[in-house]
């Protein structure tokens, strides 16, 4: 199910066989199994023996550290870590950009920021990917987070120098949208299905495909608009705002892909290390989701 994040390509979040390969074998983190259960029942007659086994029920359950393996909540720790790294480059690239613009027609907001954010992210997110088959490495992926938080400050930045406002309204979308989707999710009512992730990928080669026409098109100035084929108009409808919506759904979709990854790794018995993986994978995912409603909103307000 991991088919829309290139992050959960890999056999910890797709293969329930995979843990054999795992360290410590498949009995890794079942806290000693039936081994424990026949010895309790060989010293059922001690007394010190049924002290201790009272004192290993009374005791909390084995977490993250405890059993070396992925829990959901350590994988809640390790992304919310990743994005307080995110928010302090972030502030950073806001501060770098605006200190370029005074506020007068003859100055600009600098792109230096996002540029460098955008360019060290896709650069380090390339290295992840490709290298976690064999080791997961945390300290790129927290590289990952800072150079993408410098690309977040710095777009954000420029598109409120020019549209004032602009960054509350697609943060406050952006966390909308989360946050309903993993209340779906949590709640059950909403899972990914085969049927549904195929039509999600015919959408997103689509999309990708759309997306690298139009960027062509702007570099040769065949299209003059601000957003190119995003700003022309079907019924009075910018382009942009329509096919935004549906990449809105896409992106919420693939959060749910990424949520169900990572129970699948939790399943699978997944070593702790891998909790930073599905991290990183869900902030791919919600940072495609904001410059989305960003761009969005933006069209809209040119109107």
């Amino acid at each position: 199910m991991a088919l829309n994040n290139p992050a959960f390509n890999n056999p910890a979040f797709q293969d329930p066989r995979a843990v054999q390969t795992y360290p410590g074998g498949p009995q890794a983190g079942r806290l000693g199994g039936s081994t424990q259960f026949a010895t309790a029942k060989q010293q059922s007659v001690d007394t010190a023996a049924n002290a201790q086994l009272e004192g290993a029920f009374a005791a909390p359950p084995a977490g993250a550290i405890e059993t070396g393996r992925m829990t959901v909540e350590d994988t809640v720790f390790k992304t919310l870590g990743l994005f307080a790294v995110l928010l302090v480059t972030a502030v950073a690239g806001w501060i770098w950009t605006m200190s370029t613009w005074d506020g007068t027609v003859n100055t600009s907001p600098t792109m230096m920021p996002w540029i460098i954010g955008m360019l060290g992210g896709f650069v380090l997110a390339m290295v992840v990917i490709f290298t976690s088959r064999k080791k997961v490495r945390p300290g790129l992926i927290l590289a990952y987070a800072a150079f993408e938080g410098l690309f977040v400050g710095g777009i954000s930045a420029f598109f409120e120098a020019i549209w004032p406002g602009i960054v509350m309204q697609a943060t406050i979308a952006t966390l909308a949208v989360v946050g309903v989707t993993l209340a779906l999710f949590a709640s059950g009512k909403i899972r990914a299905s085969k049927k549904a992730t195929k039509i999600f990928m015919i959408a997103m080669f689509g999309y990708l495909a759309f997306a690298l026409i139009n960027l062509v098109l702007m570099w040769t100035g065949v299209t003059d608009g601000a957003f190119g084929l995003y700003s022309e108009k079907i019924f009075g409808i910018p382009l942009g705002i329509l096919i935004g919506v549906l990449v809105v759904i896409m992106a919420a979709y693939s959060l749910v892909l990424d949520f169900d990854s990572i129970q699948q790794g939790v399943r699978n018995g997944a070593p702790r290390q891998y909790g930073w993986l599905g991290g990183f994978g869900i902030m791919v995912t919600v940072v495609w989701l904001y410059i989305e409603i960003l761009r969005i909103i933006a069209i809209a307000r040119s109107q």
